[in-house]
């Protein structure tokens, strides 16, 4: 995936230089500078102000599922979805210049990168350290300069921070891998005959018996594929639940139209939240998919 048209400004994440957000940003687009944020809000602001072009925001991992915070902020963030990247999450250890990998006590990186890189730990005999994210850890053990201090971060994060690869590739799955939504102040419609689509979307069914199950077979019928469906809960109230919804192809496309006029027909109200290109990443692993069955 390439920034087209170009982009007028940098792309906003949140976290440090280094991170993952980070480094999907400069795979997605590479040569476009990255801006980074501390918040998810503030990357959603930058976009909304001018200050950043796109926004890249991740919304499901492969090892922990969904990303929850983005769920509250997505239908009233004011940006549209206008691309999916999916972004391979190789985890090393790094360590100052010239560490050995034997001296390592102490493994500094955030919870959920902690949590899937227990058998390095485990092996190393090393105590994990939790801090604010992959990159400050990597930032961390560069300033410390002390051979018994590591990070697990990123091999971009490594580059920057002027740290020693200790061991490449060490996250216990070989699968673990993040997906992200490319967020603009404007939508980017593709036009509906394109191919392999994707629409997101939010809804809210009406408060009477089979209402899903009634609002959502309009999909069936028209043989739409529905790849995601979940559920959160709406303003700490537990009678109020909205779902996150992602379906194969485009609002204009006949089968879509009439399956979402079911939709609505049981809905409270549907926000669309972009219409976008599957990136190859989808796309192939749909292809291995079909190859195997």
């Amino acid at each position: 995936m390439t920034a087209t048209p170009p982009l007028s400004g940098p792309i906003a994440f949140q976290g440090s230089h280094g991170a993952y957000s980070d480094l999907a940003c400069r795979t997605a687009y590479p040569g476009v500078p990255t801006l980074p944020c501390q918040t998810f809000e503030a990357a959603i602001e930058a976009v909304l102000q001018g200050d950043a072009a796109l926004a890249m925001l991740p919304t499901e991992t492969s090892r922990a599922g969904r990303v929850p915070d983005m769920h509250a902020l997505l239908p009233h963030s004011g940006l549209s979805i206008i691309a999916e990247h999916f972004q391979r999450v190789e985890h090393c250890l790094l360590g100052p210049k010239g560490a050995d990998i034997n001296a390592v006590q102490r493994i500094h990186s955030h919870a959920v990168a902690l949590g899937q890189v227990r058998n390095l730990i485990r092996d190393l005999r090393a105590v994990s350290v939790i801090e604010a994210d992959t990159a400050v850890s990597a930032e961390l053990v560069a300033r410390w300069n002390n051979p018994q201090d590591a990070a697990i971060a990123s091999a971009l994060a490594a580059e920057i921070y002027g740290l020693d690869v200790l061991r490449p590739n060490v996250e216990d799955a070989p699968h673990n891998t993040t997906r992200f939504y490319v967020m603009a102040r404007t939508p980017r419609l593709p036009p509906p005959d394109a191919e392999n689509l994707m629409t997101s979307f939010v809804f809210r069914v009406r408060n009477v018996p089979a209402a899903l199950f009634k609002a959502l077979s309009g999909f069936a019928t028209n043989g739409v594929n529905m790849t995601r469906l979940e559920s959160y809960m709406v303003g700490g109230q537990f009678a109020a639940t909205q779902f996150l919804a992602e379906i194969d192809g485009h609002p204009e496309q006949h089968a879509v139209r009439l399956a979402l006029e079911e939709l609505d027909f049981f809905s409270r109200e549907i926000n669309i939240l972009g219409v976008y290109p599957a990136a190859p990443f989808r796309i192939a692993q749909r292809a291995a998919r079909l190859g195997s069955d």
